[in-house]
């Protein structure tokens, strides 16, 4: 779950200070959302002034999508650390799609709902799935030529795998199966990895 777009933190030069109120800010949206979250409850909050908020984002729609875009690219990162710790092929693959089920354990419904309905957060969300699907492909690959999982499509199981991520982006399995986004994704690595393993 690499990304390859926006900046973990503010592009302008803040101050030690202004970026321990940005990751408060972070943790704070990440359990309570943002649809209705002002600038005012911000400031409040986090006990400091709108404009040491406004030295942050030029707007308020910049700022979520700042938060937003570091939740991901920090969450990424991790994932890869803990990938790089494996090899064996088979673990890698439970392992990448456990570790970004882990990641968004801390993003509460309220969260996910609120990037799913903000368009520019949801794009951040929706390029990042792209990146995590092309990911896995690569897994898989790296499986069949080490002849552990057995010479499927990987096309297949890329149109699976954002058949699932799209569906987990519109919240489908929360409401229809009552599953969070981390517990769908933890599934669906049960799911591909049991089909694709070779079996003695």
């Amino acid at each position: 779950m690499t990304l390859s777009f926006g900046a973990d933190r503010p592009r302008r030069k803040i101050t030690s200070r202004q970026s321990d109120i940005f990751d408060a800010l972070l943790s704070t949206i990440l359990t309570k959302g943002f649809a209705d979250y002002t600038l005012q409850e911000m400031a409040a909050d986090l006990r400091c002034s709108k404009s040491t908020i406004y030295a942050l984002a030029g707007s308020r729609e910049q700022l979520i999508r700042s938060v937003v875009v570091s939740f991901f690219r920090d969450a990424a990162a991790r994932v890869e650390e803990r990938l790089a710790a494996e090899s064996d092929p088979i673990r890698r693959v439970q392992v990448y799609l456990g570790a970004v089920a882990d990641e968004l354990r801390p993003a509460s419904a309220d969260f996910m709902d609120d990037v799913a309905a903000f368009p520019p957060a949801h794009e951040v969300y929706e390029r990042n799935t792209a990146i995590a699907t092309q990911r896995v492909q690569e897994l898989i690959l790296d499986g069949i030529d080490a002849g552990v999982f057995r010479p499927v499509s990987t096309g297949f199981i890329a149109e699976v795998m954002t058949s699932v991520m799209v569906r987990i982006q519109q919240r489908a399995f929360s409401r229809n199966v009552g599953l969070t986004d981390a517990e769908t994704y933890s599934e669906l690595a049960t799911l591909i990895v049991s089909g694709i393993v070779v079996t003695p």
